[in-house]
C-alpha cells in the first residue's frame, strides 16, 4: 500500500477531530451505542469535511504549478466556502462558480450563510443560471486564465476527486485509532453523501484497513440513489487504485429515502433532527446535509436497522453556516 505520506499536502485542519459519544440522542432514538466524528470542528472559516479534501487538493496544486483555483458548487456551496478559505492560506486567487440550482430565491438564501462568507473571504465569485450552463462556463473560465498565462487547478463539485477522497481515507484511519483507545469497534459509520467522496474516502480507507466497517450514505443530492451508488463505488475503486491497494468487492450503501423534494430543499424530518440533536447533545447541524444524514439515521435506528450492541457513529461534515441562508423556512418548524 501506498503511505498517505506519499502525496503532497497543504495543512489546513485541526486534527484530530473530537470523537464523542452522544449518550442522550441515542437514549431519545432508541439506540445506545451513538458516537460522533466531528468533522465539523476542523476549523478553517468555520470548519467541515472539504477541508480534509482540501489538504490534498491544495497540496497537488501547489506541487503542480497551480497559479489559480476553479472550483463549483451550489449557492451555499460549503466546499466553496472552504476552498475559499484554503486558497487564501495558500495565496492563490480563487474562482468559485456559484450554481443557482436550488429553487430557493429568498434574500436569505441568495445573500447570507455561505455565499456571504465567500464574498467576506475574497473569492473571485461567478454566478451561473443553471446546472447546465456550468460546464460550458467553466470551460471558458479556464481557458480564459490560460490564455492570461495563468495554471488554473479546477475542482468538481465537493472537490471529489480520487486526490479529494484521500482526506477521508485518512479519516477512516483516524477514527478507527479513537475507536481502538476507546476500546470500541466500529460497525456502522453514517455519513450525508451528495458528491461521493466523502463516503468514498471513508469506504476505501476501512477497506486498506482491512477494517469490517458499513459505511453508510444518506442520499441529500441524486434524484436516483443508483447514480450515487455508482458514483461512489467507482470513486472509491479509483482512490483505492491511487493507494495501490487491491480490495475484494466493496459493499456500498446508500438509502434514499431521506432527500426530500430535492437537494437542499426543507424536510420535516431534517427540522426534527436539527432540533433533537440541538436539545440533547447542543450540537448543530445544517438543513443541507446533517440534518438529512441525521435524520436517515434516526429513522434506520427507530426501525432497527442497527442492532442494539452495535456502534453507530455519525460524521459530523460541517455546513452550520448554511442554517442562517434558511431563515425564512425555519419560522414555526424550529420555535416548538
Amino acid at each position: 500500500m501506498t503511505t498517505l505520506d506519499a502525496f503532497p499536502t497543504f495543512p489546513l485542519a485541526h486534527l484530530p477531530t473530537p470523537f464523542e459519544a452522544w449518550a442522550r440522542l441515542g437514549a431519545a432514538i432508541g439506540h445506545p451505542k451513538l458516537f460522533a466524528k466531528r468533522d465539523d470542528c476542523t476549523g478553517l472559516a468555520f470548519g467541515g469535511n472539504k477541508t480534509r479534501k482540501l489538504e490534498f487538493l491544495i497540496g497537488d496544486a501547489l506541487a503542480t504549478g497551480a497559479t489559480s483555483l476553479v472550483t463549483v458548487g451550489a449557492i451555499q456551496s460549503n466546499h466553496c466556502r472552504q476552498t475559499a478559505a484554503a486558497a487564501n492560506k495558500a495565496g492563490l486567487p480563487c474562482h468559485l462558480v456559484l450554481v443557482d440550482q436550488v429553487p430557493i430565491k429568498t434574500d436569505a438564501y441568495q445573500q447570507s450563510g455561505n455565499v456571504q462568507l465567500d464574498h467576506l473571504l475574497g473569492a473571485i465569485i461567478h454566478k451561473v443560471e443553471s446546472k447546465e450552463a456550468a460546464p460550458e462556463f467553466i470551460l471558458n473560465l479556464i481557458n480564459k486564465l490560460q490564455a492570461s498565462e495563468k495554471t488554473p487547478y479546477f475542482m468538481p463539485p465537493g472537490g471529489s476527486t480520487a486526490i479529494g477522497a484521500l482526506g477521508y481515507v485518512a479519516c477512516a484511519m483516524e477514527l478507527t485509532k479513537q475507536a481502538d483507545v476507546a476500546s470500541l469497534k466500529l460497525d456502522h459509520v453514517v455519513v450525508a453523501s451528495s458528491s461521493a467522496g466523502t463516503q468514498a474516502g471513508l469506504v476505501a480507507g476501512f477497506a486498506a484497513l482491512g477494517a469490517e466497517v458499513k459505511v453508510h450514505g444518506i442520499n441529500v443530492y441524486e434524484d436516483d440513489p443508483a447514480k450515487l451508488t455508482e458514483a461512489v463505488a467507482g470513486l472509491a475503486d479509483e482512490t483505492l487504485s491511487l493507494l495501490g491497494v487491491k480490495a475484494a468487492a466493496l459493499e456500498i450503501i446508500v438509502h434514499g429515502d431521506y432527500r426530500g423534494e430535492g437537494y437542499g430543499i426543507p424536510t420535516d424530518g431534517m427540522f426534527d433532527a436539527l432540533k433533537l440533536t440541538a436539545r440533547e447533545e447542543g450540537v448543530l447541524l445544517d438543513p443541507v446535509y446533517t440534518g438529512k444524514g441525521m435524520a436517515g439515521l434516526m429513522a434506520l435506528a427507530r426501525a432497527g436497522a442497527f442492532s442494539k450492541d452495535e456502534t453507530v457513529t455519525f460524521i459530523h461534515t460541517g455546513g452550520t453556516s448554511g442554517l442562517f441562508a434558511y431563515t425564512p423556512q425555519f419560522g414555526v418548524a424550529l420555535s416548538s
